[in-house]
């Protein structure tokens, strides 16, 4: 993680159709910004991952 960004929920967009779909599973939106996509971790899919992959 490079920076923890306050930003607003109007402008936050759905994921798009190209996005990895590995990614995709842990995503929950994308922002723009400066000409690049900034992807919104869902933290509890990511720990529900986390938790399911050590339980195997």
């Amino acid at each position: 993680i490079g920076e923890v960004l306050k930003l607003p929920d109007d402008s936050r967009e759905t994921n798009p159709v190209n996005l990895d779909p590995r990614m995709a599973t842990m995503a929950s939106g994308v922002h723009r910004l400066n000409g690049q996509l900034m992807v919104v971790l869902d933290v509890d899919k990511v720990l529900e991952l986390s938790s399911t992959a050590q339980a195997a």
